[in-house]
């Protein structure tokens, strides 16, 4: 009787692992768990190591290559991060942007607008270090949608190319020579990130520079009011 117990508890453990697997999806080259964490199998190295990391996400949404974290939301690259969303109350934090009262960082890239550090280690534009304007487009939603509508204007498979630009690079063209300026300085997807904040008075989701054509394309509409 003992046994069959021991061996019903393990097919049922058995079961749970495998609910558990079904969670996570494989999309071009990314696994997407349930509640749109995605975990890059070309930037963990491997399909394992990507799965390990999602696992490792506690009640997190919308993250992207981030590990061991929790209650966090719209991070990327972080790892040890608890209840952030652009980066709040973080503790031993990596990559990190737009953080407050964070501690225990180290290799901190492009952080903006932070307050209450301690042990920070090779931050980058920090408040008070940042020079660049942070533009802000009136009605950017708006304009996105507007300036998709041409044949070939949207790639989603690079930030500029010509006359054509993914979501986050027609923020950047949007913003005009401040949005370059700022994009030279950091990066496509930061830059559109604190542009849209600014012009708009939250943050959009850095999944969304990630999609495909058809699903940026109903995105960018859904959020234009069309």
């Amino acid at each position: 009787m003992r046994q069959h117990r021991l061996t019903k508890s393990i097919v049922k453990l058995i079961q749970g692992k495998n609910n558990m697997s079904t969670k996570i999806r494989k999309e071009n080259g990314w696994l997407i768990d349930e509640n749109n964490n995605k975990a890059s199998i070309e930037y963990w190295g491997n399909e394992e190591k990507a799965r390990k990391s999602l696992e490792s996400l506690k009640n997190c949404e919308n993250c992207i290559n981030c590990r061991s974290c929790s209650d966090c939301r719209s991070c990327s690259d972080c790892s040890d991060c608890r209840s952030c969303s652009d980066c709040s109350d973080c503790r031993s934090c990596s990559d990190c942007s737009d953080c407050s009262d964070c501690s225990d960082c180290s290799d901190c890239l492009y952080c903006s607008y932070c307050s209450d550090c301690r042990y920070c280690r090779y931050c980058r534009y920090k408040e008070g270090d940042f020079k660049s304007v942070i533009p802000q487009v009136e009605n950017l939603n708006k304009k996105v949608y507007e300036s998709v509508q041409e044949k070939d204007a949207l790639d989603m498979g690079s930030w500029h190319c010509g006359t054509s630009h993914c979501w986050a690079g027609w923020i950047v063209h949007l913003a005009g020579e401040d949005g370059y300026k700022l994009e030279q300085q950091t990066d496509t997807a930061f830059a559109a990130m604190q542009i849209y904040k600014k012009s708009n008075g939250k943050s959009i989701n850095p999944c969304f520079f990630y999609l495909k054509n058809e699903e940026a394309m109903e995105k960018i509409k859904q959020m234009a009011g069309g």
